[in-house]
């Protein structure tokens, strides 16, 4: 991912789609029946998340915000490349001696073969 996104409240509110949804769970009747949850939706990169934990949709739709706002960050940033690690002559050996062990033991396991 070359791309990086916007991370400020304000271009994510223009570009997110919010939608309202019912959140389950404790909280009574106020809960169950109002659509108190926040689902967003970001096109540019793909991400969505949502927030039902609260009773107040204005709480549960800041929450989502932030968790947005977090994956976006977490996908903008830079990634080190891993430097490959050359295997240690011993381990080599020994993983080499190990399939030598392994082999004879099934080989011995064969019948003898009739002369």
């Amino acid at each position: 991912m070359d791309q990086t996104f916007a991370t400020d409240r304000e271009t994510l509110e223009r570009a997110a789609v919010l939608r309202f949804i019912r959140s389950s769970g404790p909280g009574g009747q106020h809960r169950n029946k109002a659509e108190t949850g926040v689902r967003l939706f970001h096109p540019p990169s793909g991400i969505t998340v949502a927030a039902t934990e609260r009773r107040s949709q204005f709480q549960n739709r800041e929450l989502a915000f932030e968790r947005l706002i977090a994956k976006l960050e977490d996908r903008n940033r830079k990634r080190k490349p891993r430097v490959p690690t050359a295997r240690p002559k011993a381990a080599e050996r020994t993983r080499l001696e190990q399939k030598r062990r392994r082999g004879t033991t099934k080989q011995e396991r064969r019948d003898p073969e009739a002369e």
